[in-house]
């Protein structure tokens, strides 16, 4: 670098527009999570509190259908626990099971041995695949769900044709019992079953869909009818509502694994991380593009550089790379001094032969200077050196 020549400045520090033009893509994605949560808050803070019970005034309560039963003399009394539902299965009572697939398969087997010989009604309302079975055996309910909510009875149970249509869809079921009434068929599936017990005494009414027990649905249809006819067949109602309190529910239930123990939402959760990683790194990789050319903030001399580069590959002991850029270097310039073009000059057979006529040297040591193996030892790449530079010398003395 030569005296007075003004060295370039030292690139500045990134102003606020350049931070925000960097950043503005992770707050904006950050703002869109909030958002997203907040929304989530708010929609889920009108939880169905007290959903299917029937001392809920809650438009998803029951205590409409409590209280036509009350005025119709039927009791009703309201059990959390497997003790309480079990005790209560008599011939004159009917058991309402209010959301089957939250017991334990312990607990499902243990309700069955006790309604199976009991005489009386056990009603079973939405029982998915993960109950029904046990519950009602020789029941299956299908994957798919009824494609609508109100249908016609179809059927010959009394109560039904008696309700008319109803707000009866939800889980479709099939059942292999040949006595059994198979009523509101969505898609030529039942979505509620009534299936004698063989003693002739009692049965088991399955419900696809809670809906003709809530306050807000009561009055539509005949849901009014049909839910009184299914549990006002005796004077004695128990509504069984199962609770994570109950200490029957704690017992070993079999082996599970790690992620059967995970509440789902975790699981959830982790899937969204995922792809808000992968939405996050699609974003980012579009931003890479051709390499941009940046002034250095000083000078650097070209000598620097060098010494920079042979220090490296001493330490690397790479002879092998420092001979290579040595000779490449060395052929592209003596191949205009011969007459050569530049895009020939790695090329042995064109080069060394102008070579040799200029210098009416020898072409096979020629070759072993320019071409030859690399060198062993660190006083061998020297003198390589040197004698590429006394070729050079020679080549260009006129």
């Amino acid at each position: 670098m030569t005296p007075g020549t003004a060295l370039p400045t030292a690139s500045p520090s990134p102003t606020a527009r350049q931070w925000w033009t960097r950043a503005r893509g992770i707050v904006v994605a950050v703002a869109l999570l909030l958002v997203a949560a907040v929304a989530i808050a708010v929609i889920r803070s009108d939880t169905r509190h007290g959903t299917l019970d029937p001392r809920s005034a809650d438009p998803y309560g029951s205590r409409a259908v409590a209280e036509l039963l009350a005025d119709r003399g039927v009791s009703t009394r309201v059990v959390s626990t497997l003790d309480q539902a079990r005790a209560a299965a008599a011939p004159d009572t009917t058991l309402l099971v209010a959301v089957p697939d939250l017991l334990t398969r312990r607990q499902q087997t243990l309700l069955r041995s006790a309604t199976a010989g009991s005489g009386g009604r056990t009603v079973l309302v939405a029982a998915g695949s993960a109950s029904v079975g046990r519950l009602a055996p020789g029941v299956t309910a299908d994957p798919a769900t009824s494609t609508g909510s109100t249908l016609s009875p179809d059927c010959s149970l009394l109560a039904a044709r008696r309700a008319g249509s109803a707000d009866t869809g939800g889980i479709r079921y099939t059942t292999t019992h040949l006595g059994a009434d198979r009523c509101y068929p969505s898609e030529h599936l039942a979505t509620l079953l009534r299936i004698p017990e063989a003693s002739g005494h009692g049965d088991t009414v399955v419900l696809g869909a809670p809906d003709i027990l809530l306050n807000e649905r009561l009055d539509k249809e005949g849901n009014a009818s049909l839910a009184l006819q299914l549990l006002g067949s005796r004077p004695h109602l128990v509504w069984y509502l199962p609770s994570l309190s109950d200490t029957s529910a704690a017992e070993p239930d079999g082996e599970k694994g790690f992620f059967e123990l995970l509440p789902s939402g975790w699981l959830w959760g982790t899937l969204q991380l995922f792809v808000a990683a992968a939405l996050a790194a699609l974003w980012r990789a579009r931003r890479l593009g051709p390499l941009v050319p940046e002034k250095l903030p000083v000078a650097i001399r070209a000598s620097e550089t060098v010494e920079g580069r042979s220090r490296l590959y001493r330490k690397a002991n790479a002879r092998d790379r420092a001979a290579a850029a040595l000779r490449s270097a060395t052929r592209i310039r003596l191949a205009p001094l011969a007459g050569v073009p530049v895009s020939q000059a790695h090329a042995p057979e064109t080069l060394l032969p102008a070579l040799s006529a200029r210098l009416h040297g020898d072409g096979q040591a020629l070759h072993s200077l320019l071409f030859g193996p690399p060198p062993s030892d660190d006083a061998a790449l020297v003198t390589l050196a040197d004698r590429l530079d006394a070729l050079e010398r020679e080549v260009r003395r006129p």
